[in-house]
């Protein structure tokens, strides 16, 4: 917390209304357990203390006790040697009476971490010291800028106990979990800051992880990291479908093992879908599976479509996660990537003079469905009809970030629900390869899920 923050002027007559308003606007959080279910799951943990010293830190005023990093009275910095960018960090920590301290998230190494980085918020703020705090000042907050549990429901254990605290940081996505439960969730692409002041940081990609201390001790101890850095856009010299590490392979070049048969309409959309009861939506499924069988087949360790039949649909349901999709297409030819069961990521013929009233000419790998961001790819990265492409796909929360052949075609562009405006898009659903009733090729389906 910044010192200024402790004094009754925090709350400027200015600012009292927009303050009180976000205070009534319902928090909309997401619950930990399926989180913590993945991250428990995670088996490339990294630790970024060593238990003994300060090797991989760099500042002062910190120490290490009883194998914990701990903020003495001289305590103002220290931060990690190492710039992280998305990450999930979890650690333990434990207060005094009055407590405060701060994490930076992707801090450029000077200035106040708080306005051009992020900070989450470390705080007794149950202290009678701190009675008057702002809603965006409670502890797990991301200062100035996105309020917590906190501020309505104390989940803090005793001063002097320990707490287990993860943050989850990315892309525009930070999600701060205490004790077992969620307290923060927001997504800061065109989030307005609650205390009325420019804060720069909300922007950045990468960064330190940073302790911001004022004197006051907090001990922090089992600190360990799991990196979702975005992986290469393209995968030189990978063999065909072996996923690279931290991914699973989709599609073993081998058989439909893991996917199904699209639905016929109207129950190819997930709304509907959803309303299907369980014997209803296994009797559609079954007949759905049998068109698979007699059109998708599997050729020289590619996904192979006939053109008759439906799309294919992956098993399983996926959230946020990291996509690779290798496709090569014939002329004229028309296909898409379904993300979370909506269309789509655009496959197509550049050159194909029937769709250029569509926009064809200006390559795949836009969101085609899109009324507004994200619609036309940024650039035209196709390669020449008959030669493989590849898409790598980022979907964090309802953006989608795509590479094309290692070139940027979408940036963060929120993917909107085709089937209807008035529903959200779901939060996890499958991943269907389209069709259009032309041959297509797919291969090299590798997919990393990422926390949410």
């Amino acid at each position: 917390m910044k010192p200024s923050a402790l004094v009754p002027s925090i709350l400027l007559a200015a600012s009292l209304a927009a303050i009180a308003a976000d205070d009534a606007t319902p928090l909309n959080l997401s619950p930990a357990g399926p989180t913590l279910a993945q991250l428990n799951a995670a088996k490339d943990w990294t630790p970024i203390f060593d238990g003994k010293s300060l090797s991989g830190w760099t500042g002062s005023g910190y120490e290490v006790q009883d194998g914990a990093i701990v903020c003495t009275p001289s305590g103002a910095f220290l931060r990690t040697e190492k710039e992280y960018g998305d990450f999930v960090l979890d650690f333990e920590f434990k207060l005094k009476p009055g407590s405060n301290n701060g994490i930076g998230l992707r801090y450029p190494g000077e200035g106040d971490a708080a306005y051009v980085g992020m900070e989450i918020q470390v705080l007794d703020d149950r202290h009678e010291k701190y009675k008057g705090l702002a809603p965006y000042q409670y502890h797990g907050s991301v200062y100035g800028t996105a309020r917590s549990l906190q501020s309505e429901k104390n989940l803090l254990k005793p001063a002097g106990e320990w707490n287990r605290e993860q943050i989850i940081c990315v892309g525009d996505h930070v999600k701060v979990i205490l004790n077992g439960e969620t307290i923060t969730d927001t997504y800061l692409t065109g989030i307005k800051p609650i205390d009325g002041n420019p804060h720069p940081g909300l922007a950045r990609t990468s960064g330190y992880i940073a302790f911001c201390g004022h004197g006051d001790y907090v001990a922090y101890r089992s600190l360990r990291i799991l990196d979702f850095k975005p992986a290469a856009h393209v995968l030189p010299g990978n063999p065909d479908n072996t996923p690279p590490p931290g991914f699973s392979a989709l599609f073993n070049g081998k058989d439909l093992s893991g996917w199904k048969g699209l639905l016929k309409g109207p129950n190819d959309k997930p709304h509907v879908r959803a309303t299907l009861s369980p014997d209803k939506l296994a009797a559609e499924q079954k007949i759905a599976d049998e068109i698979m069988n007699a059109n998708w087949k599997i050729e020289d360790g590619a996904l192979v479509f006939s053109g008759k039949g439906e799309s294919l649909a992956t098993a399983k349901a996926y959230g946020d996660f990291e996509f690779f999709v290798d496709w090569k297409i014939p002329a004229n030819a028309d296909s898409g990537i379904y993300l979370r069961g909506a269309p789509q990521v655009q496959i197509w013929d550049p050159a194909n003079p029937s769709q250029f009233q569509n926009g064809n000419q200006k390559g795949s790998g836009g969101l085609w469905n899109n009324k507004a961001e994200g619609k036309d790819p940024l650039v035209k990265a196709d390669k020449p009809i008959g030669e493989w492409n590849t898409f790598h796909i980022r979907m964090i929360g309802d953006r989608a970030t795509i590479w094309l052949n290692g070139q940027l075609v979408v940036n963060n562009a929120r993917l909107e629900y085709l089937w209807d405006a008035k529903v959200p898009l779901p939060r996890a659903e499958q991943i269907e390869l389209q069709n259009h009733g032309n041959n297509l090729w797919f291969k090299n389906i590798y997919l990393r899920e990422i926390p949410y």
